[in-house]
């Protein structure tokens, strides 16, 4: 497995599956989801849809994910899944910001995927700290080490990616 940090626009990733920093309701929103959404088309809307009423009526529940078509763009997939919102998950944050990571990285080899593309989930309007989220974020991405696939973290700004690098510059 190989883990590289980028600079970029997670929409324009010519990876297996994108991974969706998503909101329960799965209809789409502000930042990742919404550019998401934006890039994706009407398919990723419908294909939310038929999640919404086949499987989850009440919406994504934390940490769960579950993948739908990329429409319009280059990835396969587009693989959906709700982070905590810091400020309301108490003791169980840690857990359930790992479970997104890691229920998504399943998602992907379960879809026979080879390459996958990972927004900084929970650090935006959910408020999860950089620092913190980035350690958690890698330690469960590394746990994958045993399988064939890329995992790209793609971030919006260098100073994102920085945290990121800083917060796992002991691992090895």
């Amino acid at each position: 497995m190989k883990i590289e940090l980028k600079l970029g626009d997670i929409t324009k990733e010519e990876v297996c599956a994108i991974v969706n920093a998503a909101n329960s309701s799965l209809l789409g929103g502000g930042g990742v989801d919404g550019a998401i959404h934006a890039a994706g088309g009407e398919e990723i809307l419908r294909a939310c849809k038929e999640v919404r009423k086949r499987l989850y009526p009440e919406g994504l529940p934390v940490g769960e994910a579950i993948e739908t078509t990329a429409g319009e763009m280059k990835a396969s997939y587009v693989i959906h899944t709700v982070g905590p919102v810091y400020s309301q998950c108490g003791s169980r944050c840690e857990e359930l910001l790992s479970r997104a990571y890691i229920n998504s990285m399943y998602k992907a080899l379960e879809l026979g995927c080879k390459s996958i593309s990972f927004p900084a989930l929970s650090t935006g309007a959910y408020g999860y700290p950089q620092a913190e989220a980035a350690k958690i974020a890698y330690k469960a991405v590394h746990s994958f080490t045993k399988f064939d696939i890329k995992v790209f973290f793609i971030f919006r700004s260098e100073q994102s990616r920085k945290i990121f690098d800083e917060a796992n510059s002991t691992r090895s």
